[in-house]
């Protein structure tokens, strides 16, 4: 799985000339920048915010290894179904299968604390 890993890096930083978070590296998502928001001014919006995005943040990292690659890969990093089924070497439909359970473990794990947008 580590020279999966690698290749695609590799296929990356050849491919696809932007910037991405690597799986194994969740911390990395604090650099990513929130969509602007209007209760951002709150500091208890803020606070809670920042709760929900550490929740989500563990969820994912208790993700199975295959679950949580294809979920970064694809919600995090914007990769298409094509791109992420050639960095890992798998069929198009299990990447879309690995995406679906990937999401409904975070959906159980978090319960409660998902608010509709």
């Amino acid at each position: 799985l580590t020279i999966v890993r690698n290749a695609s890096y590799t296929w990356m930083a050849k491919n696809r000339p932007r910037s991405v978070v690597a799986v194994g590296d969740l911390a990395d998502l604090d650099d990513v920048s929130p969509p602007p928001d209007n209760d951002a001014d709150s500091p208890e919006a803020a606070l809670i915010a920042k709760a929900n995005s550490a929740a989500v943040e563990a969820a994912i990292a208790r993700l199975p290894q295959a679950f949580r690659e294809t979920l970064v890969l694809r919600d995090i990093n914007g990769l298409s179904y094509r791109e992420i089924a050639a960095m890992l070497d798998v069929p198009q439909g299990t990447v879309m299968s690995r995406l679906a359970r990937a999401r409904g473990l975070l959906m159980t794990e978090l319960g409660g604390r998902h608010e509709p947008a």
